[in-house]
């Protein structure tokens, strides 16, 4: 069956009887009852866009089906082709928007990330964009700027800072938390509408707030004057200061117009101040109880080691550093607390310096047979401690809980390595035939008399070591048995090889070196010499020549 539009042109068909469903019949143009495909470019040249502008249809994808929809279908397979243009380009851009604001989301979140964010305020201005620098020197303009005014019932009036007033400001946290605002929430850090107020972040002593309005205000015959504690370096623990009574400034307004201006620094706050009379702001008790609490803290042994083999023991003098006393003479009270910011501080920059070890390797000399003589050098293994933020809280713990502690600071050990060196070089100082034999791959080179340390009291000390130190001249002094001093001038070819223990030139001691007598003429503990053989010495046996003191000390002259 065949609808047609005008009774010549097929519009649509529906395949034979014997055609397969969805089968294309190649159309040819004009040929009446065939089923073809419409070129409406050349065909309907004279219809407007809204045509399908010469695009090929085949009609056998429009067929009825028997559905009675094929109007329907038709509709739809000749919608304007512009129109689904518009619609993928429309997904164009809204995809291209998406990109660029996923990607401008991270570059904000880079841009900012070491820098004050959209929407956060200081001093009542916006400080976004700052970077750490610019912030401290904002911070800092601000506190500059800061005054509180205060007046008194007499018509007294002072300006001061926040300093004067005695408010600490710590510059660093408020830069740091300036930085820091709005970070809870990635899409709300960017967010310039979300506003966030950032304050000073900083501490008020209100004895010293107190003792300011004091001395600014009141005479000094009338003033209040509350009793006080302090570290004193020469006992080394904290002393009291007794107070006394009198006049003493009532301070809650200018406790809260200090609060006001931390909130927002940068302007002149003004406060009134009433004045009372009192015993005593802080009793003699209170300092007491207060310095005695804060001298267990002194005697608390807080000790940490390196994980390895060094170990330190924080001094008395830095735990009173971290000591901080909270006087309030409202409320007649001193609190004693520690500072744990300059806890961590001091592990952070000082601990390294006392804990950290540079790797030295081992040294061993050996015999000609590989077996180890002593060592020369003490193996070291490197340390470097790290994670000290652990190690301060468990500092602070400690002291908060009055307990002592032990602690270990986390840390990277390098193992050192141990050498091996051959002696070729040795010189064996026999104390009982009072000789100074020089072996060379163990063949005999040289003997020498000698006079050694003096039998019974200053003795040279048997054992293995080897010359580490040389002076082709030198001044000697000591002590005589008599505690009396001695100086020996211009002692000539000296070679140390046991701290303070050497051969030299000994011309004052000839008759003792001949005899080979310690007994009666025997040194401090060097190995005295004649001046040819001490040069000898000092000649031909180099730094890490092995010197083996051996033998019993002789009690009479043994040549």
């Amino acid at each position: 069956m065949t609808n047609t539009f005008d009774g010549s042109v097929p519009r649509y068909g529906v395949g034979g009887p014997d055609m397969p469903r969805n089968t294309r019949v190649p159309a040819q143009r004009d040929a009446p009852g065939d089923i073809w495909k419409t070129n409406l470019a050349a065909d309907a040249a004279d219809l407007n866009d809204d045509t399908l502008s010469g695009m090929e249809i085949p009609l056998y994808a429009i067929s009825d089906a028997g559905n009675g929809d094929a109007d329907d279908d038709m509709a739809t397979a000749l919608r304007p082709p512009h129109k689904r243009l518009w619609l993928r380009i429309l997904l164009i851009v809204f995809a291209v928007l998406v990109v660029a604001a996923v990607a401008g989301f991270f570059t904000a979140r880079w841009y900012y990330q070491d820098k004050a964010a959209p929407g956060v305020m200081f001093a009542g201005a916006s400080v976004a964009g700052q970077n750490s620098e610019q912030l401290a020197a904002t911070v800092k303009s601000a506190v500059e700027n800061t005054k509180i005014t205060v007046t008194d019932s007499q018509g007294n009036t002072i300006t001061a800072s926040l300093k004067d007033l005695g408010v600490n400001v710590n510059q660093k946290q408020t830069v740091s938390a300036l930085i820091a605002a709005k970070d809870s929430n990635p899409f709300v850090r960017i967010n310039p509408f979300n506003k966030q107020n950032v304050k000073l972040v900083a501490t008020t002593d209100k004895l010293a707030l107190s003792q300011y309005l004091t001395g600014k205000l009141i005479p000094n015959d009338s003033q209040a004057i509350a009793s006080t504690i302090a570290y004193d370096q020469t006992s080394q623990k904290f002393t009291v200061t007794v107070g006394r009574g009198g006049q003493a400034p009532v301070t809650d307004n200018v406790v809260k117009a200090i609060d006001q201006a931390l909130d927002t620094p940068g302007t002149t706050r003004t406060a009134s101040i009433t004045y009372t009379q009192t015993d005593m702001p802080i009793s003699e008790a209170a300092a007491t109880t207060a310095a005695d609490q804060a001298n267990a803290g002194l005697g608390l042994s807080i000790t940490i080691n390196n994980g390895d083999a060094t170990t330190y023991k924080i001094p008395v003098a830095t735990i009173a550093s971290w000591t901080v006393t909270t006087a309030d003479p409202a409320k007649g009270t001193i609190a004693v607390s520690y500072n744990k910011q300059a806890i961590s501080d001091y592990m952070n920059g000082e601990l390294g310096n006392h804990l950290n070890q540079t790797k030295t390797n081992q040294v061993d000399l050996v015999d000609t047979s590989g077996n180890v003589i002593m060592t020369r050098t003490k193996g070291v293994n490197g340390v470097a401690i790290k994670d000290t933020a652990t190690v301060a809280d468990q500092v602070y713990s400690a002291l908060s809980a009055n307990r002592s502690a032990t602690l270990t600071v986390a840390s990277d050990v390098t193992k050192f390595d141990t050498e091996q060196q051959k002696v070729t070089w040795k010189i064996v100082v026999d104390r009982s035939k009072q000789t100074a034999t020089v072996y060379n791959n163990d063949q005999v080179v040289q003997t020498f008399n000698v006079c050694t340390g003096k039998t019974g009291k200053h003795e040279t000390t048997p054992g293995n070591y080897f010359i580490y130190l040389k002076y082709q001249v030198q001044d000697m002094r000591g002590t005589n048995d008599d505690g009396s001093q001695y100086l020996s001038k211009g002692v000539k070819w000296v070679s140390y090889f046991n701290g303070g223990q050497g051969f030299h030139t000994a011309g004052w001691n000839a008759a003792g070196i001949a005899s080979g007598d310690p007994t009666g003429h025997g040194s401090h503990g060097c190995v005295n010499m004649n001046e040819a053989d001490a040069k000898w010495i000092y000649d031909n046996c180099p730094d890490g020549t092995l010197v083996q003191v051996v033998g019993a000390q002789p009690t009479a002259p043994v040549r």
